[in-house]
């Protein structure tokens, strides 16, 4: 999976980034993040300890940038416990975070909320700042709109192989 995201912030780091993907097992997937304003490339990686199944819900464990606004050269890793709730269509998640701009953990959370055709909402906090972010997602491929701090616009565009 491939991304292009753009947030309208005079920080070099959350300006633009591009990542890229690829599974190399089922529970594991390693990738890449650019960050060209911030001159920074850092790693992206996700495991799945335990996969989601009717009863139980998902463990992951990985690393990417920290938050939006970040200074470059800083990871955030994590441990995030997610499950989705076909009741009431919606995924809520909460991670523990080890933050090297904090050097501290916080604990992020949020909820992916399915509104139908493709669309969903998903508000959620960074363990620092909110943010609202809204996708109109196909098969392969989905669009995002981000309104990062509730102050400032943002787009993302991913797209899987």
């Amino acid at each position: 999976m491939a991304s292009l995201r753009w947030v309208d912030t005079g920080l070099p780091r959350p300006r633009w980034r591009a990542t890229a993907n690829v599974r190399l097992h089922p529970t594991l997937q390693v990738g890449a993040e650019w960050n060209p304003d911030a001159e920074e490339v850092g790693p992206l990686v996700t495991w799945f300890v335990l996969t989601e199944t009717e009863t139980r819900p998902a463990l992951f464990a990985g690393t990417s940038s920290d938050r939006i606004g970040s200074p470059p050269h800083t990871q955030s890793y994590y441990l995030t416990l997610a499950k989705y709730l076909p009741a009431v269509r919606t995924s809520p998640y909460v991670s523990l975070n080890w933050s090297e701009w904090d050097e501290a953990f916080n604990v992020p959370f949020g909820a992916s909320v399915e509104l139908g055709g493709g669309y969903s909402l998903r508000p959620m906090y960074d363990g620092r700042r909110s943010h609202l972010l809204g996708t109109w997602a196909g098969e392969r491929w989905s669009v995002t709109m981000i309104w990062a701090w509730y102050e400032r616009a943002g787009a993302s565009v991913s797209v899987g192989f």
